[in-house]
């Protein structure tokens, strides 16, 4: 595992629900304020008194580079068969970042390996700094035109469980998230209508359901999330009356014909070995889609690790783009594919170490559900992410090169200045 931080150096919304293992009850009840959003459950803050951290602009290499190597691991997990594919490493980084600070021992360890960084400070402080210069390009950007890119956290955790102080603290810290106390035990339903809903207003709406039924029961003590959407316009938008029906080669015996967009200005590019690519800036200049066309496999390219050059090189060229619009969404259970990049022990109900965040119960990790949500068409993206954790007790000047996405693709939404992984997909099926 240490090779993959190597591989990191030389380079949204997730959930995670956490249960107890064995059946204890704790004590110390906090009185509730009723607040359901979406059900019936109390939801009370449990909060720390300490302020979100000033990030650490040097800290940002760091989280961007644990960004790309954990989803190049997860990507070689998932990418199994054809079609439509996408994950947020953005999201999944945070959301098991934050579920590092109550890991311990050999737990620790292993997720620390798999997110390619030193310790869970060292994720703190970079991950923080990441969130914070993300969302600081979100607002107005031109007359008319606004980016709109926001990232949020929180925690669901069991009203009458004692959570540990300096947990809570590094939560508060480094990632803004207060923990919402709810009733597992009595009410897992109505917990799990109030978590959807925060998700569903944090995405506008577009992971409506990132918990599906039966995830979570009256085992499980916390739920931790993140939350990030994209809307944001093309720095110069598709001329819609380019747009016209061509063929899409799925696969060598397949072709479906669906609208494809044709674009010049703005659109640079560049090529390496085995691969071209095309870059579309959004309003501001400050965001970016990459486009990558290899000549092999797309699955291979991403799970080598071979994104990071491509958003680091140099646009040599412009580019005469012709792509199609596309939508589509994909949920991905991530326990297989953390278990096999090294990351078993956090799933083991019987030999987990989540000490860090409470020591009335033993914890493991129950499941950890993650959700992507992508729109691309003549006038920009959509694009939204949630990652959840469940813990139990168990310019058009000269002409450009022709670059036609007619068969499948890689796409990758990222900030220009460092290259962060907010969005990775496949577009197999556009239709």
């Amino acid at each position: 595992m240490l090779a993959r931080r190597d591989v990191l150096r030389g380079l949204g919304l997730s959930v995670l629900a956490v249960g107890t293992l064995g059946l204890l009850d704790a004590c110390g009840d906090d009185p509730g304020k009723p607040n359901p959003p979406g059900g019936s459950t109390d939801l009370t803050l449990a909060s720390s008194d300490v302020q979100r951290s000033d990030p650490d602009p040097a800290a940002v290499v760091d989280g961007v580079g644990s960004m790309h190597a954990l989803g190049a691991g997860l990507w070689g997990q998932l990418s199994t068969g054809e079609g439509n594919l996408a994950i947020s490493p953005f999201s999944v980084a945070v959301a098991l970042g934050m579920t590092a600070n109550g890991a311990e021992g050999t737990t620790l360890d292993e997720m620390l390996d798999v997110l390619a960084v030193e310790s869970a400070g060292a994720a703190n402080a970079g991950y923080n700094a990441v969130t914070q210069y993300v969302e600081s390009l979100s607002g107005p950007v031109a007359e008319d035109q606004e980016i709109v890119l926001e990232a949020a956290n929180a925690l669901f955790g069991q009203r009458d469980t004692a959570w540990e102080q300096p947990f809570l603290d590094a939560l508060a810290a480094s990632y803004g998230a207060g923990m919402q106390q709810v009733d597992y035990k009595t009410a897992a339903e109505a917990a799990r209508t109030a978590i959807n809903a925060w998700t569903a207003e944090r995405t506008r709406d577009k992971i409506p359901e990132l918990i599906p039924d039966d995830v979570l029961d009256d085992l499980t003590r916390l739920v931790l999330v993140n939350a990030l959407y994209l809307k944001a316009p093309w720095a110069t938008p598709f001329e819609k009356d380019f747009t016209a029906d061509g063929d899409f080669h799925v696969t060598e015996d397949t072709t479906v014909s669906v609208p494809m967009m044709r674009g010049t200005e703005g659109i640079s590019g560049s090529a390496g070995d085995g691969w071209r690519s095309a870059r579309i800036p959004y309003a501001g200049a400050q965001l970016a889609m990459t486009l990558v066309l290899p000549d092999g496999d797309l699955d291979a390219f991403v799970s080598d690790g071979l994104l990071a050059g491509v958003l680091a090189a140099d646009l040599t060229r412009s580019v005469d783009l012709t792509m199609p619009r596309w939508t589509f969404r994909t949920p991905s259970p991530l326990k297989d594919a953390l278990e096999a990049l090294g990351m078993p022990t956090a799933f083991d109900e019987n030999a987990a170490d989540f000490s860090g965040m409470t020591l009335e119960e033993e914890l493991h990790i129950a499941a950890v559900l993650h959700e992507v949500f992508i729109a691309v068409d003549e006038e920009g993206t959509e694009a939204a992410a949630a990652t959840a954790v469940v813990v139990a007790g168990e310019s058009a000047g000269l002409p450009g090169e022709p670059l036609v996405l007619d068969r499948p693709f890689l796409f990758v939404i990222h900030d220009v200045e460092h290259g962060t992984p907010l969005f990775v997909g496949r577009v197999g099926d556009p239709s």
